[in-house]
């Protein structure tokens, strides 16, 4: 039995006296002693008030909104310096695995060019570059480049960059963006002439990326943020070359459920100013040849309605959930009054079986993502025609994904789409709508990388209330199906987005490890589905948690895995998803990985001051009410830690993360010391310089990955804990 639930209340960084080797009281071998010591977070009892009765928290101390706490920071590297050093004894694994993963990354590689205003845009990547260059030819692909945006440049003097939302003037001559050089998401405005080179000094900080432009070429609407819950709350309208402090409030949105964005209609027509909560839409349009006019409502929030919008210059067309669960796609034509239905006219029709997703508008054609059985397809719809003259294209997989390329030129004659499945890179193809000739614009390289070792399956589960659960996976062809090899299952199941099976050259290196790798589409995504959704989510939220642990289940009963050597991972709201099944069946993992994960529910919900919160009542719900509020306290992760054995488990967060704080994956980890019972690794890597997305840089982020699936291969190796006392099922 360990003596970690007797360990409470010691000093907030006293470390145990005993070495990584001295924690396993197993009898096999383990590895050499670590000579740095655990970290133990201290108790500091502190009442965490609801309507419902107040919790007591002992590691609510971790919380530092500053960020500049000697003694949060000193327990955080203490942490950070334990998980290097428990992970020593792989350091050479994790090297190998590095440079297996930089060999797939393609040194020198190009986007698929894109058409706008005259102009071919295109970006670069160069030899040992980790941020792309962006490059654009006037006419014609044949001309030279011209060199816009050197994303290398910007970083060189950064221990964080990225960037985000560029955009070019209509007239071409301007070139806005937005950067992040800290990892809280709270970028800074940048504007350059694209003639004289000169970076205007048009410069706002703690904005979005969300941008767009009026068609003067010289009136730019951005997007603030609350300075207290870095909601996206407010635009505002700036004339360039003049002070920011002379911007005009264009909309400030009071709602805290609300998020707030810009975009431009693809007829040029209109500047969209939109509100979106969980639930519920709203779009107002402001004349982009007079941006100085009052944004009008398109249609008004109404609760439960959700609608997007294009405009193709004769009429709009709207994508809308109204007497249509899974959307379907709606015109009204110039000129019509929205708010009135009988002006609106179905031009993809609801579909009980399939989700209407994204959507692009052009003159010749309307083209949309299409998810049928699970799986997203893109259809197309040529301008006229009726929608039995629609098509999609093949796929050549049992389980992929086509996602539609919004292309801005209104007058293409092309449709482009790109296509991937867990065993096929990404590749773009354009297709001409009068021929139906269909051209590969872009490939992904993947150096040494061969498709034909690998084969793909989609399969289905049975969750506890008989629902069929989709379960893509990949594995070499050599490894076989006869209950001996690891499996790496990941899932997310929130907020209805869906987690399709798309290529990763990283995971490569575990399929030709012999591992097989499996995406569990839980309910609360919307793979299946609007209905796929709304069953995961609020007072269904346990179903994510049911299904995941369903398909793992079944990946072992139909000898795709080991009982033993099953691992799981999940990110964010699937760092929930991890907390919660570990809580539930901590018997069934050998190892988890938990990235910046949403475990501390109830406290962040009841906290408005939190980023997200009041944005996310829908998808959690309301703790002002019992039910909810119970609800939740059934199955937030930190809350129900219990003295029990846990797997193998590496958590990782950013210090600066403006999603999920870091405070919330340190508490976890912390009471997870004071109250397991096992001799498992326990370990949390808190990125200091970053935040939600970790390192930005393309080399970055295999350094992230490489350490990751050390930690799964380095658990594989070690004798389980309760595998050696045989307390495996």
């Amino acid at each position: 039995m360990s003596s970690r639930p007797g360990r409470l209340g010691l000093p907030a960084v006293l470390a145990a006296s005993v070495s990584v080797a001295a924690l396993a009281a197993c009898p096999s071998p383990r590895a050499p002693a670590v000579s740095v010591p655990e970290p133990v977070a201290a108790q500091k009892p502190h009442e965490v008030p609801s309507p419902h009765g107040a919790r007591i928290d002992p590691y609510y101390w971790l919380r530092d909104d500053t960020r500049k706490d000697p003694e949060v920071l000193a327990y955080l590297e203490a942490e950070n310096a334990y998980t290097h050093a428990a992970l020593a004894p792989v350091a050479s694994l994790e090297r190998t695995l590095r440079a297996e993963m930089t060999a797939r990354v393609a040194q020198e590689d190009a986007s698929a060019p894109v058409f706008e205003n005259g102009w071919w845009y295109i970006r670069r990547w160069k030899p040992e570059r980790q941020y792309p260059i962006l490059v654009r030819k006037r006419g014609t692909l044949d001309a030279p480049d011209e060199v816009i945006l050197d994303a290398n440049e910007r970083a060189k003097d950064h221990a964080f960059f990225n960037f985000y939302g560029t955009t070019v003037s209509p007239d071409g001559r301007y070139l806005a963006w937005t950067e992040d050089t800290v990892g809280r998401s709270q970028l800074d405005l940048r504007v350059k002439d694209l003639v004289t080179g000169e970076l205007l000094p048009d410069t706002v900080s703690n904005i979005t990326p969300s941008l767009a432009w009026a068609n003067d070429s010289r009136t730019l609407f951005y997007v603030g943020k609350d300075e207290t819950t870095l909601r996206s709350r407010y635009v505002k309208r700036h004339l360039l070359r003049t002070p920011v402090s002379a911007d005009v409030l264009v909309h400030d949105e009071a709602d805290g459920a609300y998020y707030t964005s810009v975009g431009e209609t693809k007829s040029r027509r209109y500047v969209q100013i939109a509100m979106r909560s969980t639930t519920s839409n709203e779009v107002r349009l402001v004349d982009a040849d007079d941006p100085a006019a009052p944004p009008r409502v398109f249609l008004p929030r109404e609760p439960r309605h959700e609608y997007a919008l294009d405009h193709d210059g004769t009429r709009f067309v709207v994508r809308t959930n109204s007497e249509a669960q899974n959307f379907r796609l709606i015109e009204v034509a110039d000129g019509a009054d929205p708010a009135d239905k009988r002006t609106w006219r179905d031009v993809v029709p609801h579909d009980p079986d399939a989700l209407v997703g994204g959507f692009d508008v052009h003159e010749a054609f309307l083209a949309w993502n299409e998810r049928r059985g699970g799986l997203q397809r893109v259809r197309v719809l040529p301008r006229g025609a009726a929608l039995a003259e629609s098509f999609t294209p093949e796929a050549n997989d049992p389980t992929f994904v086509m996602s539609l390329h919004d292309t801005p030129d209104l007058g293409a004659r092309t449709v482009r789409w790109s296509y991937a499945s867990l065993t096929t890179p990404s590749t773009v193809f354009e297709l001409d709508i009068a021929s139906r000739r269909r051209v590969v614009v872009d490939e992904t390289p993947v150096p040494g990388y061969d498709a034909t070792r690998y084969t793909s399956e989609y399969v289905h589960a049975t969750a506890p209330d008989g629902a069929k659960i989709p379960v893509s996976l990949v594995r070499a062809k050599g490894t076989k199906v006869d209950g001996t090899a690891p499996v790496l299952v990941y899932g997310y199941g929130s907020y209805g987005y869906s987690q399709d099976a798309a290529f990763s050259q990283h995971v490569v290196s575990l399929l030709d490890r012999g591992w097989v790798y499996a995406i569990a589409h839980v309910r609360g995504g919307s793979e299946m589905g609007r209905a796929w959704y709304e069953q995961g989510r609020q007072q269904h939220k346990l179903n994510s948690f049911t299904d995941f642990i369903a398909a793992s289940e079944h990946l072992v009963a139909t000898r795709y895995a080991a009982r033993d050597k099953v691992f799981a991972w999940g990110g964010s709201a699937g760092g929930l998803l991890m907390g919660a099944v570990l809580n539930m069946r901590p018997d069934l993992y050998r190892g988890v990985i938990a990235t910046v994960p949403f475990v501390d529910v109830v406290t962040t919900m009841l906290d408005a001051s939190i980023p997200l919160t009041t944005n996310e009542y829908d998808e959690w719900g309301n703790p002002a009410d019992k039910a909810a509020y119970e609800y939740m306290l059934s199955y937030s992760p930190y809350d129900n830690v219990g003295a029990k054995p846990y797997p193998s488990l590496l958590v990782i967060t950013g210090l600066w993360d403006s999603q999920v704080q870091y405070f919330e994956p340190a508490k976890w980890v912390a009471r997870l010391r004071a109250l397991r019972t096992d001799e498992n690794l326990l370990l949390l890597e808190t990125d200091m310089r970053a935040g939600h997305g970790g390192k930005a840089g393309r080399f970055d982020k295999v350094d992230q990955w490489a350490r990751r699936y050390a930690f799964f291969l380095h658990v594989l190796e070690r004798p389980d804990w309760r595998a050696a006392r045989g307390q495996w099922p």
